[in-house]
């Protein structure tokens, strides 16, 4: 039992570190934050979280080395991702700008189809986010061949990756928390067609420097 608990702990440890790392992931966080609010932005973080024990069981199922080490499967999921980014992108630069509404949880006014996101929308949102991005199947891929032995049974493995996911939400929980508190809205909701216009560009970026990504 010692053994499987010094492989959580060297797991968490790296994870941890990973997960406050700033990537599209938090950016798309951070814009649920404060263009739909706190309910949309968690639904979101659960949607990745979803999305990442999507990536551990099949890292775990040994499909992640099939990946990593087929161009044209990781070069398809990385086109498919770097294109869900610029669509992003895009559709941020396009959106129009925003102004305080006076509802709690600070929720803003702007374009309806933009404020009206039903919850699943939002998971689904954060789900292809993580889900087409392949730099988690070299991460899990590395990180599981280095710390975690073969021996391990595929349950006991399974059960880290579910204590990785339920952290990985917690982290964005607080992060749509952080980010929809009054104070902290309100600076962002300010810059208006700004924020729109910056977002837009981080996706964008986002996506080019995902389409650069080599396999190995």
């Amino acid at each position: 039992m010692s053994h499987y608990m010094y492989e959580f702990l060297g797991l968490m440890a790296v994870f941890s570190i990973m997960i406050v790392s700033p990537g599209a992931d938090f950016a798309i966080v951070v814009r649920q934050s404060i263009v739909h609010g706190r309910r949309s932005a968690i639904m979101t973080s659960f949607g990745i979280g979803a999305s990442l024990l999507f990536h551990i069981s099949y890292t775990i199922l040994g499909l992640g080395l099939l990946v990593s080490k087929s161009l044209f499967l990781f070069g398809m999921l990385k086109w498919a991702g770097a294109a869900y980014l610029f669509y992003l992108g895009i559709k941020a630069l396009r959106a129009p700008g925003m102004e305080a509404s006076g509802e709690a949880p600070g929720a803003i006014a702007g374009d309806a189809g933009e404020k009206n996101i039903s919850d699943w929308r939002c998971f689904l949102m954060g789900f292809v986010t993580n889900a087409l991005n392949p730099k988690p199947v070299l991460f899990f891929l590395s990180l599981f061949s280095a710390l975690v032995s073969h021996e391990t049974p595929a349950l006991v493995q399974a059960t880290y990756g579910l204590f990785m996911a339920t952290a990985l939400i917690a982290w964005f929980v607080a992060v749509s928390t952080f980010f929809t508190m009054q104070s902290v809205r309100e600076r962002f909701v300010a810059w208006g067609r700004w924020f729109n216009r910056v977002t837009g560009l981080v996706f964008i970026g986002l996506g080019i420097k995902l389409a650069t990504q080599q396999a190995g």
